[in-house]
């Protein structure tokens, strides 16, 4: 660009500017986003008794592609991303999305039939149960089936997955199948736009908020128009968008002082809730202090609001301009993001080796500073629970500190051994913790758990209930077709019981005057 046009644009607009670049170079602007290795999904147990996996530890690309890296591991890459500046080839029209799995003209698709043939397993009441369902459904005691467990190979020319073992199954049962068969005609159509080449104007963010112009945080449609991002007029984009921002805004919806989630009847919110969200909201929303750049005009400052993500998987490998849609929120808080888990390095294994473990990074955390000036974001490889005991991030203060865990999946046998230790030590914090599930059957099975585990010892902040910034679109588990979820579909929020105390001489003088 040259200096006289670069001077020029810095009085206009910025819908204007944008528009005026897709105009003159959009091929130089055109993105491939399906080689992001960026989300994971729960994947059901292989046997009855146990599997060597978690079930809510199963990693491929949220934008469809599953596959797979071994036969046994329930784990998937892409390896299709284009080199930098190559030309991405438009291989499918808008109005040319259906396509079945197995004949579909992209090889990721393909892969991902062959998958599903080979884990999934057919739904119909006459064959023995092979394992438990993951949809929330309670398995019967005793089956009535005759036959014995069979793999899924008829694809539903309806959806185009592979649903049943058999034609004939597929016809016998399917009334039930048509419960779900539209939306899985829906996820099928999704993945293959989102490997169809075209470009994706979605992904565009807005960026900084004025102060004068507050943000309505009512649902998806009246925060992005608050937000000032591009119009964003088809459905299948505006699930594709809200698939992204869904980690993001989640929290941001919570700690905002705009937050839907309020005290009055239906708003979820408790009394204990209220206390805890105003002292971080205090915190994120500073008032003006006059402050500038000079030494006249330096002002006292808080230190940023530490949000730990725990358990962290696809949420750390999100890019990074997703994540700072957070602080445009909050444009005079601070921020300090901080993944931990085992696998928070998961699918970004070719982006820098881990640091080695020195006096001064004792569990080699990556460190990426000025993602954006008012965030800060460090990845730790290891469990919450041996960082607490080490006392790293202590002390912890309910003004600077949140906890969220994205679908942890804390009531699920194979799972939730991995959270015995954590959770009554997050207690001890007084600190919030917003969670995050799958589906209904998946959170209240995570309240259950808690509930045996920890109680009396927590206060509920937020009700459990629907998410209003849950993802729109839908995912599909390949080890069981029948199981579709969407990302972040309820949130709740806990935190460890704080006792009121009263002075004994405040007591007495209560006592007396009664």
């Amino acid at each position: 660009m040259e200096p006289s046009i670069r001077l020029a644009t810095s009085s206009v607009c910025r819908s204007c500017l944008r528009s005026a670049r897709r105009t003159t170079a959009p091929t130089h602007v055109a993105r491939n986003f399906s080689g992001l290795a960026y989300s994971r999904r729960r994947s059901t147990n292989l046997t009855a008794q146990s599997s060597p996996i978690s079930p809510l530890r199963k990693s491929f690309s949220l934008f469809g592609s599953a596959q797979p890296k071994s036969a046994d591991d329930g784990h998937s890459v892409t390896t299709n991303a284009p080199a930098d500046g190559e030309k991405q080839k438009l291989v499918l029209h808008p109005d040319d999305l259906f396509h079945s799995y197995t004949n579909s003209p992209i090889p990721d698709m393909r892969r991902r039939a062959a998958f599903i043939r080979q884990h999934a397993s057919c739904p119909h009441p006459d064959h023995r149960i092979a394992h438990a369902p993951s949809d929330g459904k309670a398995p019967p005691v005793e089956s009535n089936g005759t036959q014995p467990p069979a793999h899924v190979d008829f694809e539903c020319p309806d959806c185009g997955i592979p649903v049943y073992c058999s034609e004939q199954h597929w016809a016998e049962d399917y009334e039930r199948h048509l419960e779900i068969c539209d939306t899985l005609k829906q996820i099928n159509e999704d993945d293959h736009d989102l490997r169809s080449g075209r470009f994706f104007p979605e992904f565009e963010y807005a960026g900084p908020q004025m102060d004068e112009a507050p943000v309505n945080l009512l649902n998806w449609d009246t925060l992005l128009y608050t937000r000032q991002f591009e119009a964003i007029n088809d459905d299948r984009s505006m699930r594709q968008a809200t698939r992204l921002l869904t980690y993001p805004v989640t929290i941001g919806s919570i700690l905002h002082e705009l937050s839907p989630y309020g005290v009055r009847k239906g708003d979820r919110l408790t009394p204990e809730g209220l206390k805890s969200m105003s002292a971080l909201r205090y915190t994120l929303h500073p008032p003006k202090t006059g402050g500038g750049a000079g030494i006249k005009g330096l002002r006292p400052e808080a230190p940023p609001v530490r949000i730990f993500i725990l358990g962290a998987r696809a949420e750390s490998s999100l890019p990074r301009n997703v994540w700072v849609q957070l602080s445009h929120l909050f444009p005079r808080g601070k921020f300090h993001l901080i993944f931990i888990g085992p696998e928070s390095m998961s699918n970004r294994d070719d982006e820098f080796p881990l640091p080695p473990r020195t006096p001064t990074n004792p569990f080699g955390a990556i460190v990426e500073d000025r993602v954006w000036p008012t965030m800060k974001i460090s990845t730790i490889v290891d469990y919450y629970h041996t960082l607490h005991k080490t006392g790293h991030f202590a002390p912890y203060d309910p003004y600077f500190d949140c906890f969220v865990m994205f679908h942890p999946g804390m009531g699920h046998p194979a799972s939730s051994h991995e959270w015995a230790e954590t959770v009554p030590l997050l207690l001890e914090t007084k600190a919030p913790i917003i969670v995050t599930g799958y589906t209904q059957y998946d959170m209240e099975r995570d309240i259950e758990w808690v509930n045996k585990t920890c109680r009396g010892e927590f206060d509920m902040l937020l009700e459990p209930g629907e998410n209003k910034f849950r993802s729109l679109r839908w995912d599909l588990n390949d080890l069981d077709p029948q199981d579709i979820s969407c990302g972040n579909w309820g949130v709740w929020a806990f935190r460890g019981k704080r006792y009121e105390t009263m002075r004994k001489d405040a007591e007495e003088e209560t006592t007396r005057s009664t």
